[in-house]
């Protein structure tokens, strides 16, 4: 069997794992969107480094755009397989991907207006709005925990790796007449320990080769119980002491929930101050919707807290924003208030108005709470930069900006080895670091290696191994 590594090689994006086994099926692990990346995002995400037509099966880790975004694509361009994945991401997918391809509709009508003042022919979007609908029809759910011997030589058990409503680790066995030969674990995103709304990682089975994310592989979080004290704190700062409008741009899948939640806690305990919160994504709603249905997912304490709250994600204070026209209204709010909108990277969505509108204003307070790509807009107002270019316009940074990577859905490096250690180490041939900048990666494998893993390796772009 052989494994090669097409996406999310020293980077956070792009996932894309082929696996072709000894009979010659090939199993494509996600089908990652590369994104935040430019105008070289385009050109990346058309070149798979495969034929779609060849992938017999879609073995999909969980819902989000940069592990799932092609598969629009990659059905539009012959493939003809199945995509397996649990209940609840195939139900993220139903709104996730018309949304992905909503917006390569809206970027390439954009894009063609200024090829035609050059005399220039127009592009195709990499899929419609149509397409992302139709390619529903190709997913098949497994609920965590089945068995499913989706092919002669391989079965699939999918187990809860804690990062987002749904996420899996992708566990395989192969089989070589009737025999157990290997046992594969992709972990795809694993998330963190302790958290406000789903279960724990997963221990997950024994395996021979492991395939891990390092998204924070050389960082550590501050810890969750800490995160609603100092979230109410930069809400009083904000809002209470300077009078002005906390943004918090939030990934629509998992972050904003979890910031939802989070308020919600804090207004059932009188702490919250008497102000409004608006969430201002359509695609977050839906979301927060398809939350309300997958209580499987949730923690105990979540489960318990159901008891008491019947809607956790709804308060008096709490409005949801649809229409555009109610979102360009807050615009015009002059009272504090907090505004949670998508995208979390700043690089699209209705929040990226938001803070066109108010980062030149000193009273406002921008809150990243969730990881953002270096090139993104996002990581250049962390950053400091004095000034940054939204929509074509350079504005100046007078806004706060602040982060609170408590609530990352992603483990931190000791949260990872955590998850890992349900393993007997020694059993393990060879560990593949992926999903990770390079120092990440680098950092993390030195990591391992000290806690006794061995054959531990960073894949190299389009690298073929034999398992």
């Amino acid at each position: 069997m052989k494994i090669s590594f097409l996406g999310a090689i020293g980077e956070v994006t792009g996932s894309k794992f082929l696996l072709t086994t000894k009979k010659g099926q090939k199993i494509l692990l996600d089908c990652g969107m590369y994104q935040g990346k430019g105008l070289e995002t385009d050109a990346m995400n058309r070149d798979l480094g495969f034929e779609p037509s060849e992938i017999d099966f879609l073995l999909l880790s969980h819902a989000h755009i940069d592990h799932s975004g092609l598969i629009p694509y990659l059905i539009n361009n012959g493939f003809e397989g199945t995509v397996f994945c649990t209940p609840a991401t195939r139900d993220l997918c139903s709104i996730l991907l018309p949304d992905a391809g909503k917006i390569q509709e809206a970027d390439t009508h954009t894009f063609n207006k200024k090829r035609s003042a050059q005399n220039l022919p127009p592009v195709e979007p990499i899929y419609t709005q149509k397409d992302a609908f139709l390619s529903l029809n190709s997913f098949v759910s497994i609920p965590y925990g089945k068995e499913f011997k989706f092919c002669d030589e391989v079965s699939l058990l999918f187990t809860d790796a804690g990062h987002v409503l749904g996420g899996a680790a992708v566990n395989l066995t192969v089989r070589e007449e009737g025999e157990v030969i290997k046992r594969i674990c992709y972990t795809g995103d694993v998330g963190r320990y302790n958290k406000r709304i789903l279960k724990d990682p997963q221990a997950f089975p024994q395996a021979d080769y492991l395939i891990t994310e390092s998204t924070y592989g050389n960082r550590t979080h501050a810890p969750i119980e800490n995160a609603e004290i100092e979230l109410l704190r930069i809400v009083k700062e904000t809002c209470v002491v300077n009078r002005g409008k906390l943004i918090i741009p939030s990934f629509a899948i998992g972050r904003a929930q979890e910031m939802i939640y989070a308020l919600d806690r804090l207004h059932n305990m009188h702490l919250l101050p008497e102000i409004n919160v608006f969430v201002d994504s359509p695609l977050a709603i839906s979301a927060t919707d398809i939350f309300r249905l997958h209580t499987e997912c949730f923690n105990d304490e979540m489960l318990e807290s159901l008891r008491n709250d019947p809607d956790p994600f709804g308060f008096d204070k709490l409005h949801y924003i649809r229409t555009i026209d109610a979102s360009k209204h807050l615009n015009t709010l002059v009272k504090p208030c907090i505004i949670i909108s998508a995208s979390g990277m700043m690089e699209a969505g209705r929040v990226k108005h938001h803070i066109a509108n108010n980062i030149e204003n000193k009273r406002t307070t921008i809150l990243a709470v969730g990881y953002c790509s270096p090139n993104t807009l996002g990581a250049k107002i962390l950053r400091g930069d004095k000034s940054v270019s939204i929509f074509g316009r350079k504005y100046k940074v007078r806004a706060q900006a602040k982060t609170l990577f408590s609530y990352s859905g992603h483990a931190d490096y000791l949260e990872l080895t955590k998850f890992l250690e349900c393993q007997d180490f020694s059993k393990i041939k060879q560990t593949f670091i992926v999903h990770g900048e390079d120092e990440s990666r680098a950092f993390f494998k030195s990591h391992l290696e000290s806690k006794g893993l061995q054959n531990v390796c960073m894949p190299e772009f389009r690298e073929v191994v034999e398992l």
